[in-house]
């Protein structure tokens, strides 16, 4: 195995003169630079990763927390992580939580001990407890979905997102609005999405029925029950907005099962931009909050955050509506 000091023997330099060159501190001439760089090539030499995080306390690998690693959300929140990761020479590791709060806690100190050099949490609540382990955490930690006090974050704009859907529902003549949603536990989806749905109903003077508000738990399958629940109702909706993608398309498919046309019978309207949505008719009307981009500003203000942590810093990620024709 080439070590260092064959790279030094053979570049016909010091040891120490390779050891600056690597790890990028000190003065190296270029034409030392040159030498150390191509016989490097030439024998393959990997430097020792455990060696440099000696070295400089970074370990070059960052932790990430997520609800459910199957949801299109998170794969797609992922998938710009890992860019921006990339082009910044960090790794890495993931964890989730099964949508278990008191995980999100435990994974803090977790990944601390697994010497990560920062993490990103996706969120689910916003509870005290989880507040205060993100400030005792010794490296930092920045929150995407869910607005929390003292921290670093990006928050979805859930709540002008859903009234701009809701509104749009009524533009198109919808009057009989229900809603599908998530239990409270999540603020940003559970809490927020609802009161935008509840306000802009109120603001346009429609009537708003206990009967025609029913949960699901993200997944499909509970879509479809929220939907049968929703249509026991004596007077029936005319429409139905969703607060997730995947719910949707369950709501959806209890519809068809029924014989209802959509949108002619019923208009449905969600958020999440499902890859599943291009393959269903009709076309989802939904939300697109853009999650590849949301991953990819999340993890560059954690970039900022390993270089300066004294100040946190909150942004509100952008939306459009993408109208589909399923109202």
């Amino acid at each position: 195995m080439t070590t260092i000091n064959d790279i030094a023997k053979l570049a016909n330099v010091s040891r120490s003169t390779v050891s600056r060159h690597l790890n990028k501190n000190g003065y190296v001439s270029q034409d030392a630079q040159v030498r150390i760089d191509k016989v490097i090539k030439e024998t393959g030499y990997l430097p020792s990763q455990s060696a440099q995080s000696l070295r400089t306390k970074k370990t070059g690998v960052i932790g990430v927390i997520l609800p459910k690693i199957s949801t299109e959300t998170a794969s797609r929140v992922v998938e710009g992580i890992n860019q921006v990761l990339q082009e910044n020479n960090y790794q890495m590791l993931l964890t989730q939580t099964l949508l278990n709060k008191e995980k999100e806690i435990e994974f803090i100190p977790l990944l601390q001990a697994r010497h990560v050099d920062g993490i990103i949490l996706l969120a689910t609540n916003t509870d005290d407890a989880l507040v205060n382990e993100i400030k005792k955490a010794k490296v930092p930690v920045v929150v995407l979905g869910q607005d929390m006090p003292e921290t670093t974050s990006i928050q979805y704009p859930d709540y002008d997102a859903t009234k701009n859907m809701v509104n749009y529902m009524i533009e198109q003549g919808y009057r009989r609005i229900s809603f599908i949603g998530v239990p409270e536990d999540d603020p940003a989806v559970g809490i927020t999405r609802k009161k935008a749905y509840l306000d802009t109903l109120k603001e346009h003077q429609l009537p708003v029925k206990k009967e025609w508000i029913a949960y699901g738990d993200f997944s499909i399958p509970s879509g479809y029950e929220a939907m049968k629940t929703i249509m026991g109702a004596k007077q029936k909706p005319d429409a139905v907005f969703v607060v997730t993608d995947n719910m949707a398309v369950g709501a959806m498919q209890y519809l068809k099962e029924n014989n209802l046309q959509l949108p002619q019978d019923m208009g449905i309207a969600t958020t999440g931009v499902s890859r599943l949505s291009k393959y269903i008719e009709p076309i989802l009307a939904t939300i697109d909050f853009q999650n590849e981009q949301a991953g990819m500003a999340i993890t560059k203000l954690l970039m900022e955050q390993l270089v300066k942590t004294d100040k946190t810093k909150k942004i509100t990620h952008t939306y459009r509506r993408l109208p589909g024709n399923s109202l």
